[in-house]
Formats: C-alpha cells, structure tokens, sequence
C-alpha cells in the first residue's frame, strides 16, 4: 500500500513538472547557442535557436494539456525566453554582421535585448485575453536568426533595420491572436 501511494505521489510530481523541464530545455538550447556563438561556430547557435523555439512551443501546448499552468511556469518561461531569443539571436546577429559598425553595432543589439525584456515583463503582467500584444519575442529571435542566413546576399546596414524593427515591433501596441 505504502510503495503504491509513493509511486502514484511521484508520478503526479513529474506530470506537475512536465512543462518546467521543456522550459529548461529551451533555456539550455539557448545557452549552447551563444556557447556556439562565442566559438564562431554560427550555423550550430541557429539550430540550437531553432530547437529552443520548439522546445519553447511545447511547454505552454503541454502545460494546458495537463492542466499544470502556473505563475512559476510564466515567469521561468520569460527568464528563459530572453536568453535563447533575446540574447542569443542579438549576439549571433552582432557576431556576424553588426561588429563591423562598432559602438552603434554593440547599441543595437543591446536595445533589441532590453525591448526584449520589456516586452517580456508586460506580458507577465497582463491578463491572458487570448492575444498578444506586440511581437513576441521567440518570434523576433526567429525572424532575427532566420535573417542571419541572408548575410552573404543582403548588405550589411541591412541589419540594423531588421533588429531595430524587431526591437520596436516587440514593445508596440498592436494585438496578435495567439495559436
């Protein structure tokens, strides 16, 4: 009797957790991206970025699924969102395209990451309505790193149009319905 009540008190734990250990995953992803960045190894940081955005898509669908959806699980998914799509895709597009405009490079990826962060913190603040509002910022770091595949065909100003345009997308007002 006692081993059953223990294994059934340790699979619901696991199941409650389901979601939080996706949300790490993508965390890690994105840390191994920018390990990947400062090793100039940038195709493998773009894949790492793109894994960290499944990983990313999973824990929310899970965490609904099962019905584990927590204040906890919001906020550690925001901690871990700033780095593998914040941080990482700026670091990447600075590595290989923004260091080349020096002071105003290092600046743009900097305000990517703070309106990142912004962006982030308004939507830990407001009510679940069933949309977003400006871009969110896993679909910025996409579309950012997506962008860095067009290096040797785009010129480099380029660049600065792209995350300064994230970067404002993601703290405007506009409203997105979420999928």
């Amino acid at each position: 009797m006692f081993l059953s009540q223990y294994i059934d008190h340790t699979i619901k734990k696991i199941k409650s957790q389901v979601a939080n250990i996706l949300t790490i995953m993508n965390l890690s992803f994105g840390v191994c991206a920018l390990l990947a960045v400062l090793r100039g190894e940038y195709r493998l940081s773009l894949l790492l970025i793109f894994i960290a955005a499944l990983s990313d898509r999973f824990d929310g669908l899970v965490a609904r699924k099962l019905n584990i959806e927590s204040e906890f699980g919001k906020q550690l998914d925001s901690m871990c969102d700033i780095v593998s799509f914040g941080v990482a895709p700026a670091l990447l597009t600075y590595q290989l395209v923004l260091f080349e405009y020096g002071a105003p490079g290092i600046l743009f990826a900097i305000i990517y990451i703070i309106c990142g962060a912004i962006r982030l913190s308004k939507f830990n603040i407001t009510e679940n309505n069933g949309y977003f509002t400006g871009l969110p910022i896993t679909v910025a770091g996409i579309i950012l790193t997506f962008s860095t595949l067009l290096v040797s065909v785009l010129p480099s100003y380029l660049f600065m149009y792209v995350i300064i345009g994230l970067a404002l997308m993601m703290i405007g007002t506009f409203k997105l319905k979420k999928i």
